[in-house]
């Protein structure tokens, strides 16, 4: 058996396989903390292209010389026997002591913020499929009812539940009310001022578990003390974006820019752009507004930076760059939308991506080569045996490269009626680590029994955990569900669950052996369409973060090719491929193989996927809701002339003759007309 003779004496096929242990799976699109490194290109295309790798590969040496993937290791380790997670899981433990301590005394709330504050700053930074998020819910809602108890008794006496004077620490500022708070420590908040942050807080967390409906509640709970509280407005429109609600998210955004005078809440500039781009007319103040707004804000943003700059002061330089992106990312997207302007949206669009890499880690090309060749090396035509794994079909993959279409195909499945879109808050990937340990654990064990029970327990552990993940989300809902009115109560519980964590496809491997039947999705889309739209968009902090500069995104977008290419091989036919300009031109033949695939009934509402109300928490948000639309294929040509040094570097992988491999699908002469209808 493959893996029995990976543990046995020791081997380097064993030492390999650990050594994935040491390397974090590539961080998802959405949110993240810690950073992993993008992909490298393969090595014999462009001489040019390689002098630079080589020279980066030497840089690199010269700073920290690479451990050899050749030493012995005893233990499996991975991220989560990271330094970093080790102490931020011992700080858990010493804050809940806390907190279980304080119970009945009157500093039970405050232990109860900081030990949920910290639940949900662990959940940012360690993307594990939201481990401690319901328990930073309960332990929220418990403040938070402390909270309004003391507010009430202060009230019954007289006492001031809010304080006016609340000393700034030497901030600057023409904030009024509740906002003056925004930045002073716990100890030193008005009791209002308390129940405001710890409502917004809370709400930060129902939207990191999908609750988004639960988000607004929260945010709206610390507005009825304050309707112009900053925070809660910024990320109440963030949340009212997902669930389509563009004129109410328009002007909170619009009450921020217009409150904050110090551009603390910076999200609300994108965030208005955003809404523009959506639905224009549902901004009444219109594009006007935000470019008048940016025209004044940018030359003082930018001699801020310089100052700081000048300081040597780095968390200041990171703040004002992340301003200064995000301002330029706004008017790269007026100027592509609204005024037409390609140079001038191309000058945004450039100047806000080095921003952004001004404030990044330089990208390292040698470990990351070395992370995918580890991944090819263990995973071989003989590695997998047979008869193990769970035989369930429960779990659904969605994988491919970024801005590849797959928010499309999560909808067009969510919304059958036996199938949920969980996003990527994928509960596979937060337990890939431990899922990693055991297997190696158990192969070591040297008892075929034993190897094939643990598997197939982490297997059933994914299953159960993504169901009732998906249980406390539903509950959490509204009761209707589409347009025209279904209950849920009227609906039958979902028997399939679409994982959408992209970057899975470094992880094939391990979906194969846990799941050797549940079905892998390959959506995959024309290159330099999937490549320039990754390049202009802003993904949360992480390994994406070198989609920003053309060198990264090349060698990432590489990587991805080459480990598709490594799957097909050693795993012929396991991994569907699915066209993204096949779902948007032949919807109607597509759309019914995809559904066979899966395993469930037919049901025609598939094709309204767009008139369902489900949220979306995705960059792709506004766009899926608008349906289907083919006016963007090709859409890179407009900026054609300023990409062609990206061209060089994806070389003849500008073309990718890939075909969608539904069974029984066959490809019709969409590209002679129209796309079809559907509405």
């Amino acid at each position: 058996m493959a893996l029995l003779i990976i543990a046995s004496n020791g081997g380097e096929m064993y030492e390999s396989f650990v050594s994935l242990l040491a390397r974090p799976s590539p961080l998802p699109s959405g949110n993240s903390g810690e950073s992993a490194k993008p992909s490298s290109l393969p090595t014999a295309s462009n001489s040019k292209y390689e002098s630079e790798v080589q020279a980066a590969i030497e840089r690199r040496k010269k700073q920290a010389p690479l451990q050899s993937s050749k030493q012995p290791s005893s233990t499996p380790t991975g991220p989560q026997s990271s330094p970093l997670y080790q102490q931020m899981e011992a700080q858990i433990q010493q804050l809940k002591a806390q907190y279980d301590a304080s119970r009945g005394t009157p500093s039970e709330w405050l232990a109860a913020v900081r030990y949920a504050d910290f639940l949900r700053h662990r959940d940012v930074t360690i993307h594990d499929g939201g481990t401690h998020q319901m328990e930073a819910i309960e332990v929220y809602s418990r403040a938070i009812s402390l909270l309004e108890d003391v507010r009430r008794k202060k009230i019954a006496k007289g006492d001031a539940v809010r304080d006016v004077n609340v000393a700034l620490g030497g901030m600057e500022s023409g904030y009024t009310g509740l906002n003056r708070e925004l930045f002073v420590d716990y100890d030193a908040k008005s009791t209002e001022g308390m129940l405001c942050a710890a409502h917004t807080n809370l709400g930060k967390v129902y939207f990191m578990s999908n609750m988004f409906e639960r988000a607004v509640q929260s945010y709206e709970a610390c507005l009825a003390y304050d309707e112009n509280y900053l925070d809660a407005l910024t990320y109440r429109a963030q949340s009212l974006v997902i669930l389509g609600k563009y004129e109410e998210a328009g002007k909170d955004y619009v009450r921020v820019l217009e409150k904050d005078t110090e551009r603390i809440f910076i999200d609300a500039v994108t965030g208005l752009a955003k809404v523009l781009a959506a639905k224009e007319d549902a901004v009444e103040v219109g594009w006007e507004f935000l470019v008048t707004l940016l025209d004044t804000e940018l030359p003082r943003q930018k001699e801020a930076y310089e100052q700081v700059k000048l300081a040597g002061n780095a968390g200041g330089m990171k703040h004002y760059a992340d301003g200064l992106k995000r301002m330029h990312l706004a008017l790269f997207a007026y100027h592509d939308i609204k005024s037409k302007n390609t140079a001038e949206a191309w000058k945004h669009l450039s100047m806000g991506n080095e921003y952004k890499m001004s404030a990044v880690a330089p990208f390292d090309d040698a470990m990351e080569k070395e992370r995918v060749e580890r991944v090819k090396s263990v995973f071989t035509p003989t590695f997998f045996p047979e008869g193990i794994g769970s035989k369930t079909r429960t779990p659904i993959f969605i994988i491919g490269f970024v801005r590849s279409g797959s928010t499309l195909l999560e909808r067009i499945l969510d919304a059958h009626p036996l199938i949920v879109g969980t996003g990527e808050d994928s509960v596979f990937n937060g337990r890939l680590d431990t899922i990693r340990n055991e297997i190696v654990s158990a192969s070591m064990a040297g008892d075929p029994r034993v190897l094939h029970q643990t598997v197939k327990k982490l297997a059933d552990d994914v299953v159960a955990d993504m169901k009732s993940r998906w249980e406390v989300i539903d509950a959490n809902m509204h009761n209707e569900d589409e347009e025209g009115g279904q209950s849920k109560d009227d609906q039958p519980d979902p028997t399939r669950f679409a994982d959408k964590m992209l970057t899975n496809y470094m992880n094939v491997g391990f979906i194969h052996l846990l799941f050797p039947n549940a079905l892998i999705l390959h959506v995959a889309r024309e290159p330099m369409d999937s490549v320039f739209s990754a390049f202009k968009h802003d993904f949360p902090p992480g390994g994406l973060d070198y989609t920003s500069e053309f060198r990264g995104l090349a060698r990432l977008y590489h990587n991805y090719r080459d480990i598709m290419e490594h799957w097909d091989k050693v795993l012929p036919g396991r991994v569907t491929h699915v066209r993204y300009e096949d779902m948007v031109t032949d919807l109607p033949n597509v759309a019914p193989k995809i559904i066979e695939a899966v395993g469930v009934p037919w049901d025609p509402t598939v094709l309204d996927f767009h008139k369902k109300k489900h949220a979306v928490n995705t960059l792709s948000t506004t766009q899926v809701r608008k349906g289907m639309y083919s006016h963007h294929f090709k859409g890179w040509k407009r900026y054609e002339e300023f990409l062609q040094p990206l061209l060089d570097l994806v070389g003849s992988r500008v073309e990718y003759n890939l075909k969608t491999t539904l069974p029984g699908y066959t490809k019709h002469d969409a590209e002679s007309g129209e796309p079809p209808q559907v509405s």
